[in-house]
């Protein structure tokens, strides 16, 4: 009887946030409309959460390119940032390192243009060159986006933090590099990585929270939730809420763009 017993393994405890009320936010690309939906729905639904202290907002990046409302997104971000109803976290994400690549070589930028950057570039009124090979068309580009550019939105860029964790659960851009210790990993796995992490089965610590990679549907596994679904394309903007031991898809949705 005592090997018996003693021989059991006990069960897993499922995941807890240790008490905080945590919402993220995936992957925005300039849909502005999409996020200011979702932040009225996350209001509300915190609210009914009544939750015993500030709830935590996390970002995880991609405010950037592709969409039409850059400027406007971060904006929205800024703005929560400096109100009392979120504890808000911005993280960083490849299209944010690749903005500021431009800013440091205007050369990058027809590269940076391929995936969007165009449309970061004219929502902050900056229009771009007719010809993607034009060094001198990108040069000037630079210099009027650096000239335009609200320091507070460069501050923001800046200051972007690469992960943060709340209970058993670690947030960042892409994902994480399985095997390595998560204060260990490199900056550029936790802005690009894809195959190596989704394949991975497991586990990393803590449960990944991550966007990077759009899905059709947010996907909710046991050792990653991963949470871009292709918000630029699809109209659909997702967010997680965890609460304790809880999860919860909270998602705005619009006609897909046109193609």
């Amino acid at each position: 009887m005592f090997s018996k017993l003693f021989g059991k393994r006990a069960p897993k405890a499922p995941p807890s946030t240790e008490g905080r009320l945590v919402y993220a936010i995936g992957d925005v690309h300039g849909r502005h409309d999409l996020l200011e939906t979702l932040v009225r729905q996350i209001a509300r639904d915190a609210e009914a959460q009544a939750p015993d202290r500030q709830p935590v907002l996390i970002f995880l990046g991609d405010y950037v390119d592709r969409g039409p409302g850059s400027r406007e997104v971060v904006e929205t971000v800024l703005r929560l940032a400096e109100e009392p109803a979120f504890e808000v976290r911005a993280l960083k994400g490849n299209h944010e390192e690749a903005l500021l690549r431009f800013l440091e070589e205007p050369g990058f930028g027809s590269t940076w243009a391929e995936h969007g950057g165009s449309a970061t570039l004219a929502s902050y009124g900056v229009q771009p060159p007719a010809t993607r090979t034009d060094p001198e068309a990108w040069a000037r580009a630079r210099e009027a986006f650096a000239e335009i550019l609200p320091r507070p939105h460069l501050d923001f860029y800046h200051g972007l933090d690469l992960i943060t964790e709340v209970g058993d659960y670690a947030f960042v851009h892409a994902g994480v590099r399985p095997g390595v210790a998560l204060e260990a990993q490199a900056e550029r796995d936790l802005l690009w990585i894809r195959g190596e992490f989704l394949q991975a089965p497991g586990p990393f610590g803590k449960i990944i929270v991550h966007g990077h990679t759009p899905m059709e549907e947010p996907q909710l596994t046991p050792h990653r939730l991963g949470l871009d679904t292709g918000a630029y394309a699809t109209g659909v903007l997702t967010a997680v809420r965890l609460n304790g031991e809880t999860q919860a898809i909270i998602q705005t949705k619009t006609a897909r763009a046109a193609a």
